[in-house]
């Protein structure tokens, strides 16, 4: 739904990056090098249509089966946990960041999540447009339900339960306006005080289901949509969580299932909601899927072939170039007082530059990749990232690490 001259660029990436990934899935049986092995695979096997195909849903089997058995409120909380370890943001998200005030130190948030539709707006507004999709999700989630298996009428009663209980959670969410106020989701909280916001909701079960430890404080971004998660863990049935937590894995894994399912999510997600008329090709949305899970490696081997220690020099050397140039304007400026110059000073220094790729590597010897149906695959990268995230909680921040792969045609700061 849009076009301009990063796009441009970044199709001159994907053409590059093509290379590279069909190049390592070829050579992936006898690669001696591992993260080379894990990226062909991994590509290897998204591009393996006829073996999606064949498996269908099945590599979800055991998950499913979990949920199904699911028969009390700790089952409830304990597959919400399973859901989250893969990467499925349901009910709510588990992540680790650093503190907004004490930068230095990465903490553990909870933040409102859960919800199948972009925005709790399109829960709240009346309007007949948005009542129009409201309609339209109900019926695609039915259709999303039908195809793992339910009959037509189970499917349809769930999808409706479904979009009761994400209205609430929507209901309850703040609104991105209010957000925006960097206070406003900003509630560090001790964990022994947790319970004043969830009475009900055993942290020590689900912290210990992460294997995170000496968890002391937590900032809660937004308490009382805690508490309303709280409430409907004890009020809904746990029928209907149980079909709301299927529906979470159905539809955050359905663009890496059998084509019945990929089509399904693209005519919703896409046509429905934002106009998008055409699916990319397979090939790109394996690239896509590959630069997520294994970003670095990607970048290691697309800097081999297409970004030269050389040509990192000449962008660090304009970077120097204009970092001094904003030196020398600050000491020219006639309206800036002496101390908010020197602040300024400060602060010019303190930027760290991230050109082209990183210095240090990310380490990938925790994910395994396997032959096999793709999904499996992308189950596992789901966990080792999520894993990977939360074992910064407690420690110093990482000033270093990066936020985009290198391939992404991008720019940023934080």
């Amino acid at each position: 739904p849009r076009w301009g001259s990063f796009n441009e660029l970044q199709e001159q990436n994907f053409a590059a990056l093509e290379d590279v990934l069909t190049d390592a899935a070829r050579n992936a049986p006898s690669a001696t090098d591992p993260n080379m092995r894990k990226l062909g695979t991994f590509y290897g096997t998204c591009m393996d249509s006829a073996a999606v195909e064949a498996a269908g849903i099945t590599p979800l089997a055991n998950e499913l089966k979990q949920i199904d058995a699911i028969r009390d409120r700790p089952g409830v909380e304990l597959a919400i946990a399973r859901l989250h370890r893969i990467g499925i943001p349901a009910a709510f998200s588990f992540r680790s960041t650093p503190d907004a005030k004490k930068s230095i130190r990465t903490i553990a948030e909870v933040y409102q999540a859960g919800l199948g539709l972009p925005d709790r707006d399109y829960y709240t507004k009346t309007d007949s447009a948005s009542e129009k999709i409201q309609g339209e999700y109900v019926e695609h989630v039915a259709h999303m339900l039908r195809l793992s298996g339910q009959d037509s009428s189970t499917a349809a009663t769930s999808a409706r339960k479904i979009m009761e209980l994400e209205t609430a959670l929507a209901q309850a969410s703040m609104t991105r306006e209010a957000q925006r106020d960097p206070e406003s989701i900003y509630h560090l909280t001790r964990s022994s005080d947790l319970p004043k916001i969830t009475p009900h909701f055993s942290w020590q079960r689900y912290l210990g289901s992460h294997g995170v430890k000496n968890v002391n404080e937590i900032n809660v971004a937004q308490p009382a949509f805690m508490s309303r998660v709280d409430s409907l863990l004890a009020s809904t049935p746990v029928e209907d969580w149980r079909g709301y937590l299927r529906w979470m894995l159905i539809a955050n894994t359905a663009p890496a299932l059998s084509s019945p399912f990929v089509k399904e999510s693209f005519r919703f997600n896409s046509t429905v909601l934002r106009g998008v008329s055409e699916m990319r090709p397979r090939w790109k949305r394996c690239l896509a899927f590959t630069d997520q899970a294994l970003g670095e490696v990607l970048g290691q081997a697309y800097v081999r072939k297409n970004f030269t220690p050389e040509a990192k020099a000449r962008a660090l050397e304009m970077v120097r170039n204009i970092r001094a140039e904003l030196r020398t304007r600050l000491g020219e400026l006639a309206w800036m007082s002496p101390g908010t110059k020197k602040k300024a000073y400060a602060k010019l220094e303190s930027i760290i530059n991230k050109i082209g790729y990183p210095d240090t590597w990310r380490d990938y010897s925790r994910l395994e990749t396997k032959a096999g149906p793709f999904v499996a695959n992308l189950v596992r990268a789901n966990e080792f990232e999520t894993a990977r995230i939360l074992r910064k909680i407690g420690r110093p921040t990482d000033r270093k690490e990066w936020g985009m792969t290198p391939p992404t045609v991008n720019a940023y700061y934080n």
